[in-house]
């Protein structure tokens, strides 16, 4: 039975979650490599708007959200820099569902945040931004481009093997990554701990650009980091520390149920309560926003990806329970503010 909703009325706006259609066939052709991800890929093979209403409309109070890209309905045809466009097309239809009111008052994908390859050259690079702002029609915010790279596969899983180390050093990445500012756009950060040095770097390099780390740079605890979490917890404070002098820095406070901590292994084990959730993030949650301070943080659901480790209500119930102590003001930066202010989404 889902738990009782805490503090029902406060407003939230969730910052970051996906939308997918994944054939069955091609899931249950993935092998099982006894990863969290491919429990996730066989468990929610499908993600479209009616399962993201449903989530919405559990008992918080959800009045928008901010989609993030996860390759979802590339183009077939047509030039390659520019497939990544049909991913806007795709979620631009589904805000425009939204926004005609007959699903309720919440609007989803009031912002999206799409994909380019920034290693293709900036012309390419600009070519493919401004066709994203045009599919966007005022709803296009920004990119997000993975570094998650680690030696060992047992970390990443199927996402093993995508990127090459160091891919925010690149000279290529970093010419495209110019572009983003004189567009107005921003940048979503995805990487593991240790690489939040690489965002560092990026970061002092560019401090005009607003950028965004997601999942508070991903703490691990499985693979070669398998009964480590608590050891490395020093060198990702020292490092989440670092980064928060960089103004231009924000960070999403979420994405903790995933595989990747090894709390939970798998996801036929059942669920913590908000309670134990909480306990496990705390540490986290509190560092990041001591360092940043609130109007730098906001709390994301990272659905359907974190449903490996909790449920939609559950979630959102940690999240108050760490944050009771907090005051009024910095309880709406971490679940509405700040969203709005990063992302211009236009949501009451």
């Amino acid at each position: 039975m889902p738990e009782a909703i805490l503090e029902p009325d406060l407003p939230i706006v969730d910052p970051h979650h996906h939308l997918w259609d994944r054939p069955q066939a091609i899931v249950g052709a993935l092998p099982d490599t006894g990863h969290g991800f491919i429990d996730i890929l066989k468990n929610t093979p499908r993600y479209l708007f009616d399962e993201l209403l449903k989530d919405l409309n559990s008992g918080h109070n959800i009045r928008g959200t901010v989609y993030m890209e996860c390759g979802a309905m590339y183009r077939a045809d047509g030039p390659a820099e520019l497939k990544c466009v049909g991913e806007t097309e795709f979620v631009n239809g589904v805000a425009a569902m939204s926004a005609s009111g007959i699903y309720g008052d919440l609007r989803a994908c009031a912002a999206i945040v799409g994909h380019v390859d920034l290693r293709i050259g900036a012309d390419h690079v600009e070519d493919a931004l401004r066709s994203h702002i045009a599919a966007g029609h005022g709803r296009f915010r920004g990119i997000r481009q993975s570094a998650s790279f680690d030696e060992d596969p047992n970390v990443l899983g199927p996402l093993a093997g995508r990127n090459t180390a160091g891919l925010y050093r690149d000279p290529k990445f970093r010419e495209g990554f110019a572009v983003l500012h004189r567009l107005g756009l921003s940048f979503d950060a995805w990487l593991l701990e240790p690489q939040l040095p690489d965002l560092i770097d990026l970061a002092r390099a560019f401090p005009q650009t607003v950028i965004v780390l997601d999942h508070v740079g991903t703490p691990l605890g499985i693979g070669r980091y398998s009964g480590k979490l608590k050891e490395r917890f020093g060198e990702w404070k020292k490092n989440i520390e670092e980064l928060s002098k960089c103004e231009n820095v924000n960070v999403k406070v979420g994405g903790l149920p995933m595989p990747f901590a090894g709390w939970k292994l798998r996801m036929h084990e059942a669920d913590p309560p908000s309670e134990k959730l909480a306990e496990q993030w705390k540490p986290y949650i509190e560092t990041t926003v001591a360092a940043f301070g609130a109007k730098r943080c906001m709390f994301e659901s990272n659905f359907p990806v974190d449903r490996f480790g909790c449920d939609y209500v559950s979630l959102w119930n940690a999240f108050k329970r760490v944050a009771k102590t907090y005051s009024a003001d910095e309880k709406t930066a971490l679940f509405s503010g700040t969203a709005k202010k990063v992302y211009r989404a236009a949501i009451d």
